[in-house]
């Protein structure tokens, strides 16, 4: 059987530990083996195991090398307390597997973990909130249309043949954007990026949307400091200063400025035994039980640097701030532990990076449930989180930038042409609510009168175009908008004012005509009868 990539999607755990399940029991040699005057046919010892099955995880793409032995004896400890492998006398359920000789076999049919029913959803994107909801009784029409940026010169492309169309456009006005509302697209906006992202038809297959706070969103994109970390509005929530100065003491080594270093040796290995005790006995992780689906479907994009990276830096906004900051400190003070060449080291057999690894994966990412492979999989993000979290660990900008042009987009004034197919001022779509008659009559008596006085006026100032062209454009501006038009040019007068008189000079040959005497008539010729 030939291991295959376990891409981003629905349930990916669980379709890994089946198959590294399935992978273990075709790939597994077995045979005979005595134990205490005995045969045992079709067994193996669990040293045999832990290297097969060592060897297996780390050629498979899904895990890599990194996998270390420890990590492959913790797994065959939860495949004998799930009865994936049962000794020789068909006892499991005990964690109690050690990479010793005693001998292992498998039973008749390992059990697979079943995959939970998919929810029912279609291809479609987190629907944007609909913060213009009318009052109970009023029906309302939705019809998609785009904004339109209105100017002189567009106005006349639309208008300059058929005006009667002029007032088939209308002046629509938002209502102002509540905090609520304004945190409302965060969360709708952000989570159809992770969904394009992760390119999955919906969702709901790796996240409970519902349990995604949208003030948190906002409060991890706004209230950050010079070195992008989380400021928390709750104080009460900080890390204790003790475990900060102790991480910062780790961090800078040997410039230590919070702490007095003591003289002694090995205190370096006491400040991080410290500081693994604290982040080990807290009760959920802090990419939290919640997000662990989602995070896992991250982990298929790896092969994918860039993707993985902007999956990654949109998953951590969703993350409550406390937990968001407490990930930022620990994950740079262990990317800045595992580079200082400075720093003696903290273990006498594991290197220093593997060892950040060991002793912070799982708590930063694990799952509730026991058949998982969790150890594995946190080793692989927390790898990749060291790498990139400077990238990662930020604020991404892009996403940023176009939500606040789209509120920003939400909170002006557009006129609205219904069906309108160019000229869209911003991609998502807008839409137009159908109004009362008595409404309508409303909108177009008040609220359109200042953007089309300022239409008017940029006619009347325009220098580029003709009199003639001036003359026809404000003919046809009058005849339907008689009002506005009559406020800008109440008289004959005022109008005439864009159109001063050229005082006609006489012809000089014709002055110079009249300046000569009187010639009586002569007759000629020509008269003779």
């Amino acid at each position: 059987m030939e291991p295959r990539f376990v891409g981003p999607g629905p349930y990916r755990a669980t379709r890994l530990w089946n198959e590294i399940i399935e992978l273990f029991r075709a790939g597994m040699p077995l045979r005979k083996h005595r134990c205490r005057f005995k045969s045992y046919e079709r067994c193996f010892k669990a040293s045999e195991a832990v290297d097969c099955l060592h060897e297996l995880l780390g050629s498979n793409q899904n895990f890599g090398p990194e996998v270390t032995r420890n990590q492959t004896v913790k797994l065959l400890k939860k495949f004998l307390k799930n009865h994936v492998i049962e000794d020789i006398k068909g006892r499991w359920g005990k964690e109690d597997f050690q990479d010793d000789g005693h001998l292992y076999r498998f039973p008749p049919s390992s059990p697979l973990k079943p995959y939970p029913k998919k929810p029912s959803c279609g291809k479609e994107v987190i629907k944007f909130p609909d913060w213009n909801e009318l009052e109970a009784g009023t029906s309302q029409e939705h019809i998609p249309v785009k904004s339109v940026t209105m100017n002189s010169e567009l106005w006349y492309k639309r208008h300059s043949i058929a005006i009667g169309e002029v007032p088939a456009c209308k002046l629509v006005f938002r209502r102002e954007l509540t905090q609520a509302n304004i945190e409302e697209i965060w969360k709708s906006m952000t989570l159809s990026r992770l969904q394009k992202v992760l390119g999955l038809d919906c969702l709901d297959e790796v996240l409970d949307t519902k349990l995604v706070n949208s003030k948190h969103i906002v409060q991890n994109a706004y209230n950050v400091n010079k070195q992008g970390i989380v400021t928390l509005e709750d104080k009460s929530k900080e890390l204790p200063h003790w475990i900060l100065s102790a991480m910062k003491c780790l961090a800078n080594w040997p410039s230590c400025s919070d702490l007095k270093q003591p003289a002694y040796s090995g205190f370096e290995k006491d400040v991080f035994k410290t500081i693994v005790d604290y982040f080990g006995q807290m009760k959920e992780p802090l990419l939290t039980f919640h997000f662990f689906d989602v995070f896992v479907s991250v982990l298929g994009l790896l092969q994918k640097h860039s993707k993985a990276v902007e999956a990654l830096q949109i998953t951590c906004l969703l993350l409550p701030p406390e937990n968001r900051k407490r990930l930022q400190l620990l994950v740079r003070m262990m990317a800045r532990v595992s580079f200082n060449k400075d720093l003696p080291p903290l273990s006498e057999s594991v290197r220093t990076r593997t060892l950040m690894v060991q002793a912070f994966s799982r708590c930063i990412l694990c799952s509730k449930d026991e058949m998982d492979l969790d150890e594995l999989l946190a080793a692989k993000l927390v790898s990749f989180l060291m790498d990139n979290y400077q990238e990662i660990l930020s604020v991404p900008s892009a996403l940023k930038s176009s939500i606040e042009e789209h509120v920003v987009h939400l909170q002006r004034v557009q006129i609205k042409y219904a069906g309108a197919d160019t000229d869209a001022t911003f991609p998502p779509p807008s839409f137009c609510h159908q109004v009362s008659t008595d409404e309508f009559e409303y909108q177009r008596a008040t609220g359109s009168q200042e953007p089309l006085a300022a239409l008017l006026e940029e006619i009347a100032m325009n220098k580029e175009i003709s009199v003639k062209d001036k003359k026809k454009k404000l003919k046809q501006f009058q005849k339907s908008y008689p009002e506005v038009y009559r406020v800008r040019f109440p008289t004959p007068e005022t109008e005439a004012v864009l159109f001063p008189e050229k005082t006609k000079q006489k012809s000089p040959i014709l002055m110079w005509a009249l300046k000569k005497p009187f010639q009586p008539f002569h007759r000629t010729r020509s008269f003779r009868m």
